[in-house]
């Protein structure tokens, strides 16, 4: 017989779990600490990333230029990290907290702040006082991949730039993050629910709090970031859960002891994840927790290679189960392999350039149109780039009375071959470029395919490709490959692309075209 266990208290286990966690962050928590039930039963404290200090592994940091800010918030949707975060404060709030610090110190803190037209003079113009909208980083979170600095350079707005750090910046840096953290949040009337960007205004809306593991501007924390916000605007933190297939989300969420969800999070075998949910959907049901959005995070092999028949058969129950496939195309966790949602051409372990084969030679499985054949199931493909795009998917996906799916462009620096701050604009190119185009099937649109099948975000949707209207220039699959570096081997000195590379650029197009005569368009 098993001995009785006693079991914590939520609050008591976490507030136990912070001295492990403390443990670790010292360096003497492997080898120390004693096993214990928390241990035995792969236990995870919610948020205990939040504990985890990142500030010694960056030697730039961004800095904050407010008179050029137009408070658009595109720089804290796209952090990965959770590592740049803004408030819209009323100016008489901000001041009183001002009045509290010595006199000497306040100039730092008004440096964080800007008067926008958006948050102070449009709420004056409707009768509520001006805010004042800040913009704060916290140096414990932020890995230095500059994509904050990049998405407002594209904006066109330069209200960031990278310095470098120096003996006091990061001192400086969390003093500033700790007024932004005494700060009330954002008052509701200030946030325009018709601009969804401002959904991480709300701070009961940042339920991915950081300290996560995962690379320097990774692309697949961005969707999960923005999934959450969107599912708590609309359904309230409390009222999320999430299983996680193995992949890269699970290692950089779970690296124990650190956590970055603050909701419900358990993790399974990337080739079962979607049936897990379904044994959770019909315990939440059981339970008369209905209400709950459950979401199922995967990766390639979950969710397009050998976890696809579990994806298809939980689809099949059409159960109210929401699925968020972070599209990566290549198996970035166990060390690059090529996957079926690998491009033609792409170059990854298994699939080597070399004099016999370049790179993948198999077309890449389209999930999209796959599950749109699926019985009455609400498929998704968008990019955390296209934030309406985006908010909106997710956002009909919860409210759809059924499963749905959601396939997320998730740029993966290493195997993609790319920059630290280049997801956000890695992103744009592959939908301007026709490798991953935006749609939504709705079932609820009508009987038709054509009734059901939205092309609508994706640039000259009408053309075989977009041409850019400043330069004349082509956007087409050459376009794409020539910037990331898996495509590197197939372009000459001269820069001609390879005969292979051309290929795979005839696969995109014939795939847009097969989406515009789905859609009626063509």
């Amino acid at each position: 017989m098993s001995p009785k266990v006693s079991i914590l208290k939520p609050e008591e286990y976490i507030a136990k779990f912070r001295d492990i966690v403390e443990a670790y962050n010292e360096g003497w928590g492997p080898d120390e600490l004693p096993a214990d039930l928390s241990t035995a039963l792969s236990w995870n404290a919610p948020g205990s990333g939040y504990l985890r200090d990142f500030s010694y592994i960056a030697p730039e940091i961004p800095e904050f230029i407010p008179d050029k800010c137009v408070g658009c918030m595109k720089c804290v949707t796209e952090c990965p990290d959770t590592a740049i975060l803004g408030k819209a404060v009323p100016e008489s709030v901000v001041e009183k907290h001002l009045a509290e610090v010595p006199e000497e110190e306040r100039p730092i803190y008004r440096l964080h702040f800007a008067k926008t037209k958006k948050f102070y003079e449009l709420p004056q113009r409707q009768g509520l006082e001006g805010a004042l909208f800040g913009i704060f980083i916290d140096p414990t979170k932020c890995k230095g991949c500059a994509e904050c600095v990049t998405v407002c350079e594209e904006q066109g707005y330069n209200a960031l730039r990278m310095i470098r750090k120096t003996g006091d910046t990061v001192p400086k840096y969390r003093k500033t993050f700790a007024f932004y953290k005494k700060l009330p949040t954002t008052p509701r009337e200030y946030i325009n629910e018709r601009a969804v960007g401002d959904l991480m205004l709300a701070e009961d809306t940042l339920l991915y709090v950081g300290g996560a593991g995962s690379c320097a501007g990774c692309g697949e924390a961005t969707p999960i970031r923005m999934m959450l916000a969107a599912t708590a605007f609309q359904y309230g933190k409390e009222n999320i859960a999430i299983v996680a297939a193995t992949g890269c989300n699970t290692v950089y969420g779970s690296t124990y002891p650190f956590n970055p969800f603050t909701v419900p999070w358990m993790n399974s075998l990337f080739e079962n994840a979607a049936t897990v949910a379904v044994g959770v959907r019909m315990a939440l049901n059981k339970e008369g927790k209905e209400k709950v959005r459950l979401w199922v995070l995967g990766g390639d092999g979950a969710m397009y290679d050998i976890g696809f028949q579990s994806l298809s058969r939980m689809l099949t129950t059409g159960m109210d189960i929401k699925v968020l496939i972070l599209d990566t195309q290549v198996y970035s966790n166990t060390g690059g392999q090529a996957s079926t949602a690998s491009f033609m051409g792409q170059e990854a372990k298994m699939s080597a350039f070399g004099k016999a084969q370049a790179g993948k030679v198999e077309r890449r499985k389209e999930i999209a149109q796959i599950l749109m054949m699926h019985p009455e199931v609400f498929v998704a493909q968008t990019t955390a780039y296209h934030v309406n795009h985006f908010y909106k998917a997710v956002m009909d996906a919860n409210d759809y009375p059924g499963p749905a799916v959601i396939n997320v462009y998730a740029p993966c620096q290493p195997e993609h071959g790319i920059a630290d701050n280049e997801s956000f604009l890695r992103a744009r190119m592959a939908v301007y470029s026709r490798a991953f185009p935006l749609l939504v099937y709705d079932p609820r649109k009508g009987e038709r395919i054509r009734d059901r099948l939205s092309l609508a975000g994706n640039p000259a949707p009408k053309e075989d490709w977009y041409k850019n209207p400043k330069t004349g220039e082509v956007i087409d699959f050459i376009t794409f490959a020539r910037g990331e570096g898996r495509f590197a081997k197939h372009f000459d000195a001269e820069g001609n692309p390879s005969e292979a590379l051309l290929r795979a650029q005839e696969d995109r197009l014939r795939n847009w075209r097969l989406l515009q005569e789905l859609a009626g368009i063509r």
